[in-house]
């Protein structure tokens, strides 16, 4: 009998390739989307550089090359719990694959509207998922793609844990050993509403034993998978604007329309980064490797390498001839940091990570190269703001200094 996946915002970024990638390893998968994403392209006046096909195309050609079906149903798990407690009881999902949360850092501190936008959508859709659940009586895993970015971006003086970190405190007993989990610092009201999941997590956990997995993702980098470069329909979204696109993926698309590499402050902030391919394969291992009954909220880091956003802009740079242009940085950050991360589960679970000396920028250059007419430069320019009072300029950079690196 095939394992039943649910999959909460299947039509986005993330979603959608793993949605596909599940579906041709064997699991009966549904897509739950209300279509958010397509409506902020509409809102911030900027498409994919890719072009997207309808939900409903993408799965008619799915079905005509696979003969695979998936199921699509339209409807917001944040506003319409029980249609959502409706579906887990008729699909009765042996995993939930949850990604139907407002994922863009930048697009959460435009305004006090987008703020606000991002706690309802997020913090509402992940208990109204926990709640449902616990009503419907099943024993259904939960799978969570989180972000890094939860344990913040300054240095940590350590190699940051799979979520949880042991501590030592005094008793009276003496002194005692405890698992706690990290410390959290989120660097804006996105990376705040994943730490409040993590909360949720805990709780749901501990009153109702549900069985979650938390994934603490890194920068994805890359856009196409085996499945999604089948055919054209199929083709993932590939963001490169100033509130979505992923600094990788951006740096390449303007170095193909011949715009300067946009680096933020020094460079040297430093992320965590994970392919694509490596995603929807992480997600899979998470589903089939699930907590035992009774046991606290499983963690992993699902990052694959550090870098500098200095060292990239020079990588692409040198690989490309483009131009580094350095601006202030809209970001409430430090200036540089160090970052490192464990992420042994999952290589112990079989991960053989792409990393970027593999060569996979080339296969995104030839996306971008194909539908770079798509770009409309003026939404290049990172211009979200941490602070109300900083200014930034139609070119994105602010009022103060700016240097550029030929």
């Amino acid at each position: 009998m095939k394992k039943r996946v649910l999959i909460l915002g299947g039509d986005g970024f993330c979603g959608w390739p793993t949605s596909l990638y599940l579906s041709q390893q064997g699991y009966e998968v549904t897509i739950v989307d209300n279509m958010s994403r397509r409506m902020i392209d509409i809102e911030l006046g900027c498409d994919s550089l890719t072009p997207i096909s309808s939900i409903f195309k993408r799965i008619d050609r799915w079905k005509e090359l696979t003969g695979k079906d998936i199921d699509f149903y339209n409807f917001d798990i944040s506003r319409n719990y029980h249609r959502l407690l409706t579906l887990l009881k008729e699909f009765e999902p042996d995993t939930v694959v949850h990604f139907a949360e407002q994922r863009a850092a930048p697009y959460s501190m435009k305004s006090s509207y987008h703020k606000r936008y991002t706690v309802d959508n997020n913090l509402n859709g992940t208990n109204n998922l926990l709640a449902a659940i616990v009503e419907s009586k099943l024993d259904t895993h939960v799978v969570h793609l989180g972000t890094m970015g939860v344990y913040g971006y300054q240095t940590a003086g350590l190699k940051i844990p799979e979520g949880y970190l042991k501590v030592k405190v005094e008793t009276r007993e003496g002194e005692k050993e405890l698992d706690i989990m990290y410390p959290p610092s989120p660097g804006s009201i996105y990376h705040m509403t994943k730490t409040q999941d993590a909360l949720l997590f805990y709780f749901y956990n501990k009153n109702d034993g549900l069985r979650v997995t938390d994934l603490h993702q890194g920068v994805v980098w890359g856009t196409e998978t085996d499945e999604t470069r089948m055919d054209e329909t199929l083709i993932n979204r590939f963001d490169y604007d100033g509130d979505y696109g992923t600094v990788l993926n951006r740096f390449l698309v303007q170095a193909a329309v011949g715009h300067p590499l946009t680096v933020h402050g020094t460079g040297g902030q430093t992320r965590a980064f994970i392919h694509i391919k490596d995603t929807v394969q992480c997600i899979k291992m998470a589903i089939e490797n699930p907590p035992d009954f009774g046991s606290s909220v499983e963690i992993f880091n699902q990052a694959t390498e550090t870098h500098s956003v200095g060292y990239l802009a020079e990588l692409v740079s040198q690989n490309t001839g483009a131009e580094i242009r350095y601006y202030n940085n809209p970001r409430k950050e430090a200036t540089a940091n160090e970052l490192k991360v464990k992420n042994d589960k999952f290589l112990n679970l079989g991960l053989s990570p792409v990393k970027l000396k593999n060569g996979l920028m080339d296969e995104v250059m030839y996306i971008v190269d194909k539908y770079k007419y798509r770009c409309d430069m003026s939404k290049i320019p990172c211009t979200s703001c941490w602070c109300e009072d900083m200014e930034v300029d139609r070119e994105g950079r602010s009022a103060t200094e700016n240097r550029t690196v030929n």
